[in-house]
């Protein structure tokens, strides 16, 4: 991801422009579901207690996610990002991940999301997914540390950041499922 707002050494014009805009995202793109909140379609989006875990580099919980895709199911294991400091923080200086994990960023409620890859070292694909878990878009092979931002195409309940190139490894297309 990512959606981060650090911004330094910029003249006071430019820099207020930016942390305008960086607050706009953030307000927009980035903001949790708490643990155990029930989404618009009334699920539990929390895994249950013997299927979560801690990632032992960010100290976040990890949870089973699955995709399902026209080649059948996958299932990752993924941190979750749920807190405005987690979602800000996202994958920013992680230096590897593998192909099995990524980072989920719950939305309750769905709206529309922008990411960018600000000190993000690996490359990701982002994957929009929509309330009703469908994959909206997919922004392939990000760019590390690209400010570019990377759009949803409507509203999303969540985001997906794996590995870049991963996305196309296992045939994922929009239309696609995504639970968590």
């Amino acid at each position: 991801m990512n959606s981060k707002n650090g911004l330094t050494n910029m003249p006071k014009t430019l820099w207020n422009r930016a942390a305008g805009l960086a607050l706009v995202i953030a307000a927009v793109g980035c903001s949790p579901l708490g643990a155990g909140s029930t989404s618009a379609q009334g699920t539990v989006t929390t895994a249950p207690a013997a299927q979560s875990a801690v990632h032992p580099v960010s100290g976040l919980k990890v949870v089973p996610l699955t995709v399902t895709t026209a080649g059948g199911a996958h299932v990752f294991k993924v941190e979750v990002a749920a807190s405005p400091a987690e979602q800000e923080r996202g994958l920013m200086f992680r230096t590897t991940m593998g192909a099995d994990e990524g980072m989920i960023f719950p939305m309750d409620p769905p709206r529309p999301a922008a990411f960018w890859m600000k000190n993000t070292v690996i490359p990701l694909d982002i994957i929009f997914v929509g309330a009703d878990h469908k994959v909206l878009n997919i922004a392939a092979n990000a760019v590390p540390y690209d400010l570019s931002p990377l759009p949803s195409f409507g509203n999303a309940a969540g985001v997906l950041e794996l590995i870049g190139g991963r996305a196309a490894q296992i045939g994922l297309k929009p239309g696609d499922t995504v639970n968590w």
